[in-house]
């Protein structure tokens, strides 16, 4: 039978938004919550962060290119943002094969619900409208512990823990969203 493994390190999150005022209030609720937040302006900086700078030029990707040291388990970015949208940085992190499972959020001022739907077709988690709030950041803790929980050569694990129940409805609704 597989084991479980959580690990105690921090949560860490990159918060991506060109509007200095709000990266500081995401950066400041996802303080709320203890976790670790590095913020960046652009697609192309969080790009950087995640050691695909390249990306345009690479044609797969392994976990060598990334910053080892770097261990991110959310990705939460503005959707309309000069150079790179958000939903195109949604698109590079799915396209690669050692970031596509990091979970990625999409934030916006503008209620679009084409704009919406892509995004979550394309692979986002969660569409929040700004001003984000502090309940919106607790609806994101089901997707940090699953990005921080691993299981060890069975995918499958026995458990009464309700959590890992809540997780199994997690990846339920992701595969029907996905389909």
């Amino acid at each position: 039978m597989g084991v479980i493994a959580v690990t105690d390190a921090p949560l860490h999150v990159l918060a991506v938004d060109d509007s200095n005022l709000d990266r500081k209030l995401i950066e400041r609720l996802l303080k709320t919550f203890s976790y670790n937040v590095t913020a960046v302006d652009s697609g192309t900086k969080a790009l950087e962060f995640l050691g695909l700078q390249d990306v345009e030029k690479l044609q797969s990707f392994s976990p060598e290119q990334c910053h080892p040291e770097v261990k991110v388990n959310l990705i939460i970015t503005d959707y309309c943002m000069p150079g790179m949208t958000g939903f195109e940085l949604l698109r590079k992190i799915k396209e690669s094969t050692s970031l596509k499972d990091i979970p990625v959020v999409i934030m916006s001022s503008e209620n679009v619900p084409s704009r919406i739907n892509r995004c979550l077709e394309e692979g986002a988690e969660e569409f929040f409208l700004k001003p984000v709030r502090l309940s919106d950041v607790d609806k994101l803790k089901p997707y940090l512990s699953k990005n921080k929980r691993k299981t060890t050569n069975e995918e499958d694990c026995v458990s009464n823990d309700k959590s890992r129940a809540r997780y199994t409805d997690i990846e339920e609704r992701q595969t029907f969203t996905e389909d």
